[in-house]
């Protein structure tokens, strides 16, 4: 399951630089993640370093998004092959 940011973003700026796959960038009015970049840091972290750093907790899983670990650990290997 990719991640998501709700619109209870304050766009404080600091989610985008801890995001090791580049999935976060600034959206119309807040930020948001690309979910075929977002591997919930699996393979970098055992945590997704941009909900530990998010002030508001504005960071749920995506329902839209639905993906085991092993399909994260999948994505982050492809991310990493290209």
């Amino acid at each position: 399951m990719s991640l998501l940011i709700t619109d209870e973003c304050i766009n404080c700026d600091v989610c985008e630089p801890e995001c090791p796959n580049e999935a976060i960038s600034m959206g119309d009015e807040i930020y948001e993640i690309d979910p075929d970049k977002c591997t919930e840091c699996v393979g970098h972290y055992d945590e997704p370093q941009c909900v530990e750093v998010c002030p508001v907790d504005c960071i749920p899983k995506d329902p839209d998004h639905v993906e085991t670990k092993e399909e994260l650990m999948l994505k982050y290997e492809r991310l990493m092959a290209q």
